[in-house]
């Protein structure tokens, strides 16, 4: 899915002194985004293959999504899909190799310092998200997808969520595992999770692996955002699931992240 990164250094220093904060993340995130925008591999897993799956989910007439339009079920699959792409494939990736290559190490002494670098790639990651959001949704749009406009705020909020947790798991895995093996782990993920509730609904499942995909941090994303654009309604299981994980990613992270090998 995903191949080895280019190194992102990056930092802003003004003449006689460190920037201010807020300048010093603005201009790490900006480079994050720059990052991952010239990354093709990372370009492929974020766009190219979410566009292919919603083509094929939206044309083909197996398998199954339900009673619903298909485009109005595929949609929302493939925008979590980009969001896991983007927050947890793709971070998990690149923190794991500047992690080897001792970036992390050396932004973390920088005035960035070591909060102001998770900041900024938190905030590349939105800003990626967001260009996803509009050309996977433009596409969803020229398919004939019609999202309820009230579920909307809901799906953003759905959306933030789901960013948060599976960054926190990205940073859990890129801070605990070898470069290569965080690259494999990342990519086998990601396919898991594409089969279990992420694209398809959870309840189009066999009923067991339909349990075990709603207990997933993929198949809750998918099937509360789902039920955000197709019903405008507030997913709660999936919104504890994903809390649940966020919680635990977060706790690992903080407990286990190494910033060097």
């Amino acid at each position: 899915m995903t191949g080895q990164p280019g190194s992102s250094a990056g930092s802003v220093t003004e003449v006689g002194g460190a920037a201010p904060p807020a300048a010093r993340i603005r201009a790490q995130a900006g480079h994050e985004v720059r990052t991952l925008l010239a990354n093709g591999e990372q370009l492929l897993v974020a766009v190219v293959l979410p566009a292919m799956a919603l083509l094929g989910l939206a044309l083909a007439h197996s398998p199954s999504l339900g009673t619903g339009r298909r485009i109005d079920v595929a949609t929302p699959g493939v925008l979590a899909l980009a969001v896991i792409s983007t927050a947890f494939t793709g971070q998990a990736i690149a923190t794991g190799f500047d992690r080897r290559y001792g970036v992390l190490r050396l932004l973390g002494v920088t005035p960035l310092g070591r909060s102001g670098l998770l900041v900024a790639r938190l905030v590349a990651v939105l800003v990626v998200e967001a260009l996803q959001v509009l050309l996977l949704g433009g596409l969803g749009l020229v398919l004939g997808w019609e999202p309820r406009a009230t579920g909307i705020p809901i799906a953003l909020l759905v959306g933030v969520l789901g960013t948060a947790t599976f960054v926190s798991l990205a940073l859990l895995l890129a801070g605990t595992l070898r470069a290569e093996g965080v690259l494999a782990v990342a990519n086998l993920l990601w396919v898991v999770m594409l089969g279990l509730g992420v694209v398809l609904p959870t309840e189009r499942l066999p009923h067991a692996l339909g349990v075990v995909a709603r207990l997933t941090p993929g198949g809750a994303l998918g099937d509360a955002l789902r039920g955000a654009l197709e019903h405008a309604t507030l997913h709660w299981a999936g919104l504890g699931v994903l809390l649940v994980w966020l919680v635990l990613g977060a706790a690992g992270a903080v407990r286990w992240f190494r910033w060097s090998d």
